[in-house]
């Protein structure tokens, strides 16, 4: 039994040849317009000029298509594409960690990085870990936690309030926009 296989022309450009329509409206190299031509002219025309035809929009009325250097184009919409690409940053999660019974300093010092992270646009998670017997004391750190986010509430807002996880108490601060 033999497989035939077939083109597929979903995913590839609609460029020259694989332009089916009736009736196509054309744009020139510098933007000006040739007028509502069929497609065959429209790629005698590219084909003087050593350029492709290149559907623009196939949901206007009729289709437009340009005449333009189709690897050029290529190239310059993967540019633009790595250049956004660079740009946009993903927020991530960082934390800051502590006991309930934290000395000022030390607290200050969580502060200073929580609101580091903040400025840098990341989410802060701030953790409370409980040891031994002192889960009994999660008032207490349900406090700091409420002290952290009021401290921190003109960079961050709070995304989840103070919530017990079983050893732990945490809070979840995003920057604020």
């Amino acid at each position: 039994m033999t497989v035939i296989e077939t083109k597929r022309t979903n995913n590839q450009p609609q460029i020259n040849e694989r332009i089916r329509f009736p009736k196509i409206r054309v744009i020139d190299t510098d933007g000006g317009q040739l007028g509502i031509i069929t497609p065959r002219e429209a790629m005698a025309i590219a084909n003087e000029k050593e350029l492709d035809l290149v559907l623009v929009s196939d949901k206007a009325d009729p289709p437009v298509c340009r005449i333009m250097d189709y690897g050029k184009f290529k190239f310059e919409q993967e540019k633009k594409a790595r250049e956004a690409r660079k740009k946009q940053h993903t927020a991530e999660v960082k934390e800051v960690k502590m006991h309930y019974n934290i000395d000022d300093h030390d607290y200050n010092v969580r502060v200073a990085h929580a609101k580091r992270f903040l400025n840098d646009g990341n989410k802060v998670k701030a953790t409370i870990m409980f040891r031994g017997r002192e889960i009994q004391h999660s008032n207490l750190a349900e406090n700091l936690l409420n002290r952290m986010a009021s401290d921190l509430q003109e960079l961050g807002e709070v995304q989840q309030a103070p919530k017990k996880e079983g050893r732990n108490m945490m809070l979840l601060l995003a920057p604020k926009k």
